[in-house]
């Protein structure tokens, strides 16, 4: 199987971090064919170090079978299986292992049997499960965990066990690039007053939401009706029962919906046939949220609200692949009413900090009930802190003309995330390097408004990506055409080669 530009970069970028980092994080959003990546990793491990095996770490047997299956579609390669009454061998090049089972089993396996260790949905490493099983493995083990987009608050808590984030491409990156489906949103004016329901484990209690959720049902149904036309949609509520009564109220409204949950006897067959499109609504106690896949999805309903971005980012990303006949998800949001704590909105999905978030989400309300681009309402909100960025640096004292400030940098490339940056890796904090200081100077930017390591690696890899898009140089463009250069498409010769071209080509032509 090809990988697609972005997979096989961050293939390449996880074994370029090998060389100075031993726990590493590959981020990428749901739908953006992370197995894929990891699968590939795998098999680079054993055939090019001597063997060196691979162990997946998972917690769920949809993502087991899920894992496995891709891998051989992915390099070829059978993956052992240890779970319940399955059992890998050490011979598997590669092993896909629930968390639990392996706990019972670390006896089975030596210390220094894997020489990479992937964890998949990585939010989890942090559980005493995880950690007794990287600990076993971790004398010679290089651990790769792979997560969702998360946000800086999430990025935090894993700096706690891993050392860099190896490679991260986000939703609006794959959007914009045709891989996933573009987002639209829809605020819904029903407002839900959670106020009376409390928090367990850091949100809110599901069986209170369920209760505060039930009068509201009716009236939530009748605008799903309303709102959703003929596409398939997909709703997560808090509770089995709440869900029932739902489906009932959605019935009631003229919708063609159904019930599943993790007791359904008949679960294989209701998946079947939303699929094959013999009933429009699905409605699940968040049961479906990782390891299912139905493309054709085209709404998204999340009636569990929640102070997770994790798991709000799992639910809608059941919507956001693309097929035929779809032109983009949607995403009805109604209007959660809770003083005291934040609730992840849709904006939360491409937003790099709350605030932005918060910003996004006053736009869409603005809109008036209108269906509304998530990438143009960030836009749309980019562009009002930009112009207080720059009135703000309107207003400093001009700097030496010799330099810029980060933050100024930033604006002039429209990469607010620069000027925005907040440290989440250790190293991110760190002094910067006097390479690095030479290179920033070279980009023009004064090194003392830059924050430390990290603020400095966003600023380099920006300014390096745009100097390989400049014009090769008058001499370079004569040699390539001595050499009868031509761009991979035939459509540019050697006088309209980039920079970035003119390196690639000089590198195979020294190494001949």
């Amino acid at each position: 199987m090809q990988l697609r530009p972005y997979q096989l970069q961050s293939v390449e970028a996880v074994e370029r971090g090998w060389k100075e980092f031993r726990k590493q994080l590959l981020v990428f959003p749901t739908g953006g064919g992370k197995t894929i990546s990891f699968a590939h990793l795998a098999q680079r491990r054993f055939y090019t170090r001597m063997g060196e095996r691979t162990l997946i770490l998972a917690h769920r047997e949809e993502l087991i079978q899920q894992a496995i299956e891709k891998l051989h579609a992915a390099t070829g390669v059978f993956a052992g299986k240890e779970k319940a009454e399955f059992s890998a061998t050490l011979r598997d090049p590669i092993v896909v292992a629930s968390v639990q089972t392996m706990i019972r089993r670390l006896d089975k396996w030596p210390s220094d049997h894997f020489g990479q260790v992937v964890v998949d949905e990585a939010h989890h490493v942090l559980a005493d499960s995880y950690l007794k099983v990287l600990n076993h493995f971790d004398p010679t083990a290089d651990v790769l965990g792979v997560t969702a987009t998360p946000d800086r608050g999430d990025k935090r808590n894993l700096g706690q066990y891993f050392e860099n984030i190896a490679y991260e491409i986000g939703l609006i990156d794959l959007i914009k690039d045709g891989y996933l489906c573009p987002i639209t949103i829809q605020s819904l004016p029903i407002t839900i007053d959670l106020n009376a329901v409390s928090q367990t484990a850091g949100d809110f209690d599901a069986g209170e939401l369920g209760h505060a959720l039930e009068p509201y049902l009716k009236e939530i149904a009748i605008s799903i009706k309303a709102k959703v036309g003929n596409r398939k949609t997909l709703c997560f509520l808090p509770l089995i029962a709440t869900s029932k009564k739902f489906v009932e109220h959605c019935k009631d409204a003229g919708l063609v919906a159904e019930h599943i949950d993790g007791e359904s006897e008949d679960r294989k067959e209701k998946l079947a046939a939303f699929n094959r499109g013999d009933f429009q609504l699905l409605s699940n106690a968040m049961l479906l949220l990782e390891g299912y896949d139905q493309p054709d999805i085209a709404c998204v309903v999340m009636l569990r609200p929640t102070r997770s971005r994790p798991l709000f980012a799992q639910a809608v990303g059941r919507g956001t692949r693309i097929a035929p006949g779809k032109e983009n998800l949607l995403i009805l949001d109604f209007l959660w009413l809770h003083e005291r704590h934040s609730i992840v909105h849709p904006a939360s999905l491409i937003a790099d900090s709350e605030e932005e978030a918060e910003q996004m989400m006053e736009l869409a309300e603005a809109g008036g009930g209108d269906q509304m681009d998530l990438l143009e309402l960030q836009s749309s909100a980019r562009s009002e802190r930009e112009q207080k960025l720059a009135d703000e640096l309107a207003e400093m004292a001009k700097r030496s003309a010799r330099f810029i400030s980060a933050e100024q940098f930033a604006l002039q490339h429209h990469a607010l995330y620069i000027a925005e940056f907040s440290p989440t890796m250790k190293w991110h904090s760190d002094k910067m390097t006097p390479k690095q200081v030479e290179w920033v100077e070279k980009a023009g930017v004064d090194p003392a408004s830059v924050r430390g390591k990290g603020q400095a690696s966003q600023i380099l890899d920006l300014y390096f990506k745009q100097r390989e898009t400049e014009p090769a140089s008058s001499k370079q463009r004569y040699v390539m055409s001595q050499h009868g250069w031509r761009s991979p498409d035939g459509l540019r010769g050697p006088f309209e080669a980039t920079r970035g071209e003119a390196t690639k080509f000089f590198a195979g032509l020294n190494g001949k």
